[in-house]
């Protein structure tokens, strides 16, 4: 009998026990996992400037010292954070503009109707990422990293657009990317500010995400040689 039959015959093999650094591991990110949900809740609470590591402690059931051996401050928290969010939001638009039906001004217009949605449903986090409402915090370069990815989306899908004579070469330069990010900033700024509560489809501001791309394609309206 081959080895290989006399692994079948013995029947599947069974999984040793899981070592006890891994379980250790394992509790550790699922611990820290869960102050960053609670800390996102209290946020939603009492503002996301307002975040108490002594109040995460609390709804947690530990002492607020033994917090720091998951955060070592504040800050800390607030940086895990931006980059679960930033994640979150690179994978939605990237993920949308995958789906568009075209590359180019349709797949930004898809990436950003995704992106507006996920911000829609995800307030207090975006508050984090896009608003910078809490002094003296900057992200860590590991918690921007996946906002440059999404820049990095961004320019390839205005490279699209570019190459299929909808935009002008100068549209996926450093100004024409400033100006892209800033359009989908507004709309959705003004739906926060003054509608928060009201769902995406029935949102005052909401529907002029769609028109984001004409706006653009209009400040950087392709060239003759372009066009053609």
């Amino acid at each position: 009998m081959k080895a290989s039959e006399a692994a079948t015959s013995a029947g599947p093999a069974t999984a040793g026990p899981v070592p006890v650094g891994d379980r250790r591991s394992r509790r550790r990110a699922e611990t820290r996992e869960e102050i960053l949900d609670i800390a996102l809740d209290l946020m939603a609470e009492e503002g996301v400037a307002g975040l108490s590591l002594a109040a995460v402690a609390r709804r947690l059931g530990i002492r607020p010292p033994s917090l720091y051996k998951y955060f070592p401050s504040r800050h800390a928290v607030y940086d895990a954070l931006f980059q679960r969010g930033q994640e979150q939001y690179r994978d939605t638009v990237t993920k949308a503009a995958a789906r568009a039906p075209e590359p180019g001004l349709a797949a930004i217009g898809t990436a950003f109707d995704a992106g507006a949605r996920w911000i829609m449903g995800n307030q207090t986090l975006a508050q984090l990422l896009f608003w910078r409402t809490v002094p003296k915090y900057a992200p860590t370069p590991q918690a921007y990293a996946p906002a440059l990815q999404i820049r990095d989306l961004m320019h390839g899908l205005v490279l699209a657009a570019v190459e299929r004579g909808e935009l002008h070469p100068d549209a996926a330069g450093p100004a024409g990317l400033d100006l892209l990010a800033s359009l989908i900033t507004g709309p959705v700024s003004q739906q926060l500010a003054n509608e928060p509560d009201v769902p995406f489809e029935e949102g005052r501001y909401m529907p002029l995400v769609a028109r984001l791309p004409d706006l653009f394609a209009a400040a950087y309206p392709p060239t003759d040689a372009a066009a053609r």
